[in-house]
């Protein structure tokens, strides 16, 4: 029984510093969300920090709410596409431990 235990304790600390390390990588790792046909632009790390916003001029002579909506549209998807690369980033690390009773990813 000892020795399933240390080699749960083994694989639980194994899989904390590729956690770990894969955060760190992800916050390296950058994303473009785009809207209105790429006329604008968002530029951001998966840890939500934004490196740059991109708007096209011919935008600038558009109603005010056109360039909000699509400001925030670009946003939006940037942080979805963070959510699909943090998700399959950390979804394989967990896949190896085998815990009985301990459903993983979370």
């Amino acid at each position: 029984m000892k020795g399933g235990l240390g080699n749960i304790m083994k694989q639980a600390q194994a899989m904390q510093e590729n956690m770990q390390q894969a955060q760190e990588e992800l916050a390296k790792m950058e994303v473009i969300g785009q809207s209105g046909a790429g006329m604008v632009e968002v530029i951001m790390t998966c840890r939500h920090d934004v490196r740059s916003i991109t708007i096209d001029p011919a935008l600038m002579s558009d109603e005010k709410e056109i360039l909000e909506d699509l400001v925030a549209a670009a946003f939006n998807d940037a942080v979805r596409k963070v959510e699909s690369v943090s998700q399959e980033k950390m979804g394989g690390l967990t896949s190896g431990l085998n815990i009985p009773g301990l459903k993983l990813p979370f």
